[in-house]
């Protein structure tokens, strides 16, 4: 695993739990992360169960004793990275978004491609997917429980950027993390929207905003919290995003991503809305989803609440009887799960790279709309969503 911050906390547990709750085709070992402090990352393999570490990521994905790369780096280092562990013949798993750019996305899909000929596999981090009830709301979708999809509601809001007086962490920055709200949180809605209704994002109207321009420069931090030092420096990626998209079967969609919505921690919410039924899933209930049908009979109807912990829904048998909840970790888990019953079947994972990829897209589509006043702007084509 190269870098070990906040995601890396994240990926570690999923590594660890992955091969005790599930039966794993293949030994899962955690053998060496990567960290450009060698004294920090030590720490973080030892306190995160990797038998060593590393402060050379190139050094690491030569060694012939590593079958997969897992890479948590800000954004910046992701296609260098990535590329580097498939040409060097490693199955890739690379924390969303894939790229800060579109051409560093095209780039990693087309190596991503090219390994795929030699048996290697490559996946996104997009976590959310491998939440049981958001992975069920898009079963139901598929069996046509909402009918045709006509609306969907897609937010990601957290409130952590509130406070003037947060320091510029790398998050904050363009050239290491490519975007804000839009690329950090809101390609997790993106990604959501085009997954759970099986419809590409064709054409975005959108604007993004900046709302606190500069921030005390960061003494240290991890993760979303830190201190900050002497000075300030420019915030040079977006604080808020707001914008309207097409699908591909001409439905409408509203997008919010923002880290200034006061009160809201974590808070993700979607909503499709069809002609035979809604469905609703949200983050801060993470173990149910809200079921609106509008067949049955009159005075009848209205949102049931299911609760998404029975050994037949996806991934819940591995764990606890019904009712016993689970958590944010555990995507993780089930996405290492995922990962390696791929690879063992000789399959190709998703999301794919060319599923990253066109998320990517459709972020750079909703920063060119808002170049161009908000006007509508159309999305590449890319792969059908699986």
């Amino acid at each position: 695993m190269i870098g070990y911050g906040f995601m890396g906390a994240a990926h570690s547990v999923g590594w660890r739990q992955a091969p005790r709750m599930f039966d794993l085709p293949r030994a899962v070992e955690m053998t060496v992360v990567v960290g450009r402090n060698r004294d920090a990352v030590a720490s973080a393999a030892a306190k995160w169960g990797w038998a060593e570490s590393a402060v050379d990521w190139r050094d690491v994905v030569a060694r012939d004793d590593i079958d997969i790369v897992d890479i948590v780096t800000p954004g910046e280092s992701h296609a260098e990275i990535a590329i580097a562990a498939l040409e060097a013949g490693k199955h890739v798993l690379c924390e969303k978004p894939l790229a800060n750019t579109v051409p560093e996305a095209e780039a990693m899909a087309e190596a991503a491609e090219r390994a795929r000929a030699r048996g290697i596999r490559s996946m996104v981090g997009f976590t959310y997917r491998r939440v049981p009830a958001v992975t069920l709301l898009r079963d139901m979708i598929a069996e046509g429980a909402v009918g045709t999809v006509q609306q969907v509601r897609a937010a990601y809001r957290q409130d952590w950027l509130v406070d003037p007086g947060m320091p510029l962490a790398w998050r904050l920055q363009k050239e290491h993390a490519g975007s804000g709200a839009l690329g950090d949180i809101g390609a997790h809605i993106i990604d959501m929207t085009q997954f759970v209704t099986g419809l590409r994002v064709e054409r975005v109207s959108g604007t993004v905003d900046t709302i606190v321009k500069e921030r005390p420069l960061q003494a240290a931090g991890s993760g979303l919290s830190g201190a900050a030092g002497e000075g300030y420096g420019a915030v040079t990626v977006d604080d808020v995003t707001i914008f309207t998209g097409r699908l591909a079967n001409g439905a409408l969609a509203a997008f919010e991503a923002t880290r200034f919505a006061t009160g809201r921690k974590n808070a993700l919410t979607i909503e499709v809305s069809g002609d035979r039924g809604a469905l609703v899933f949200d983050l801060e209930d993470l173990n149910s989803l809200r079921f609106y049908d509008r067949t049955a009979p009159e005075g009848r109807q209205g949102f049931t609440q299911v609760l998404v912990t029975e050994p037949q829904h996806p991934y819940v048998a591995a764990w606890w009887p019904a009712g016993h909840m689970l958590g944010y970790e555990h995507g993780f888990t089930h996405q290492v799960v995922d990962l390696v019953h791929a690879i063992d079947a000789g399959t190709d994972p998703h999301p794919s790279f060319d599923e990253g990829l066109a998320v990517q897209r459709v972020i750079d589509a909703v920063e060119r709309s808002n170049d161009n006043d908000s006007a509508w702007t159309g999305v590449a084509a890319g792969v059908p969503v699986a």
